[in-house]
């Protein structure tokens, strides 16, 4: 990832991160405040510094050099004890588990190897954990370049397997069904499933006329689970 791509994010990451995602995830991982937290696939720490500042102690996971640095460099900074580890989420080292809560928000749908990842996830977690991961949303992945050329959502193929390229790498589409029935055959219970959608007010305040695109449908898909306590 450019720079310049890095240093645009803020406390609260991106646009969709501040007004669809991180007051859903926070919600969805449950009081942290005293908790150990793993930040599975960090980027550049913009979660686990929410996550800190909400009293967790935080280890942040990333593979990318650029991105650790810049999380490193603002943790050296403004010094919340997060610690962070540069590894493969797919082959995930020991770096404190078990944790009470792991999130992985906007990572496992840029994994080829996106089972060996959930896996890990659940491993790292004490039993009767709780693991949120996030997502772009299968149906939907498409929406807002879509809707701001045709004006609606346009879908024509959904059930298979395959690669969605992007300008710095591609993420991958799965259905739905493959994520839930993964994470249920690890032994997890489904607790909640979320689809934010944009304040209305915040899209009429907007001068981009596709942003309605999200407050008619939803972009992203928030997961909630609680690994088996047996």
């Amino acid at each position: 990832m450019p720079a310049d791509a890095i240093e645009a994010y803020d406390d609260q990451g991106d646009f969709s991160k501040r007004h669809l995602m991180n007051e859903n995830v926070l919600r969805m991982l449950g009081t942290v405040d005293g908790r150990k937290v793993l930040d599975a696939g960090s980027g550049e720490g913009y979660l686990s510094r929410l996550l800190a500042d909400a009293g967790a102690d935080v280890v942040g996971v990333e593979p990318a050099t650029a991105l650790l640095a810049r999380a490193q460099k603002l943790e050296q900074e403004r010094r919340q004890g997060i610690r962070y580890v540069q590894a493969d989420l797919s082959t995930l080292p020991e770096v404190g588990q078990p944790f009470d809560a792991v999130v992985c928000s906007m990572v496992l749908l840029a994994i080829p190897d996106w089972q060996s990842a959930m896996a890990a996830c659940v491993r790292a977690l004490k039993p009767g954990g709780r693991f949120v991961f996030s997502i772009t949303h299968p149906a939907f992945e498409n929406l807002y370049p879509t809707w701001r050329e045709h004006g609606h959502y346009q879908l024509d193929r959904y059930l298979d397997e395959y690669e969605i390229p992007g300008g710095l790498a591609p993420d991958f589409h799965r259905p739905l069904s493959a994520y839930v029935n993964e994470l249920i055959g690890l032994g997890c219970r489904v607790l909640e499933l979320c689809e934010p959608r944009l304040d209305p007010q915040v899209a009429r305040d907007s001068e981009n006329d596709a942003l309605k695109s999200y407050v008619a449908l939803p972009n992203f898909l928030i997961i909630s689970a609680e690994r088996d306590a047996g």
